[in-house]
């Protein structure tokens, strides 16, 4: 889907007396709305939904005729990010002009939100996710639309009921525990060695942490790779 720029032409005015008028208040206004219809054609692609209402202007506004290319629009700002986006109103030619136009868009688009109120720490499964219909260009952070990218991970805070999840509302839960059992892989290019440790502390996928061998009983520095499993480079 095509989200910014996008633009928009409006058709030259046929005779040289329409031609010779100046563009005013209606003229900016009927591109404006092109452009928006077109632009909630492009989302129905995606299951997304548009609400818009475009800004007022001034009855008196009067700029130069567009005849040749026709009055461009595009958004000034990008409309998933913000339920108050700007567009850009222009037009090319000997008397070139430009200026900008409120907008109030809300775009409608299922998302996964929390089933019930949930706790900081708990760990995502799949009888606390339910899916609502929810403003997603009011979200910043960008919504999480999907199971698989949701389910597993951990809670950063606390939320209510029907709230969107986020991916800053989540974290990769630790993979080893302070006193978890681990299996320790030396490895080198040509062999690997495993052994039984003991985590010293917690830690996520990718995370260093000390590691107890416990054959040797030496303490080790090792990166988790999975839950439950840490690797030594040789």
């Amino acid at each position: 889907m095509r989200i910014f720029p996008v633009l928009v032409l409006i058709a030259a005015l046929a005779s040289p007396a329409m031609a010779a008028a100046k563009t005013g208040p209606e003229d900016i206004l009927d591109a404006a709305r092109a452009f928006m219809e077109g632009y909630a054609g492009e989302l129905e692609a995606d299951d997304l939904e548009a609400e818009y209402s475009l800004g007022s202007l001034d009855p008196r506004l009067s700029l130069a005729p567009c005849a040749q290319d026709g009055i461009a629009v595009e958004f000034s700002s990008d409309p998933m990010q913000t339920t108050q986006p700007s567009l850009l109103v222009s037009c090319q030619g000997k008397r070139p002009w430009r200026m900008y136009l409120s907008v109030s868009l809300d775009i409608y688009g299922d998302a996964l939100v929390s089933a019930r109120p949930l706790n900081r720490g708990d760990r995502i499964s799949q009888a606390m996710v339910t899916t609502d219909r929810v403003v997603v260009n009011a979200i910043r952070q960008g919504t999480i639309t999907r199971p698989d990218n949701l389910i597993g991970l951990e809670l950063k805070r606390p939320v209510r009921a029907g709230t969107p999840f986020t991916p800053h509302l989540v974290i990769t839960p630790d993979a080893v525990s302070r006193g978890d059992h681990v299996m320790i892989t030396a490895r080198s290019r040509v062999f690997a060695v495993r052994t039984r440790g003991k985590a010293l502390a917690d830690a996520r996928v990718g995370e260093q942490v000390l590691v107890e061998n416990l054959s040797s009983a030496r303490t080790v520095r090792a990166r988790v790779i999975a839950p439950g499993q840490v690797e030594i480079a040789m």
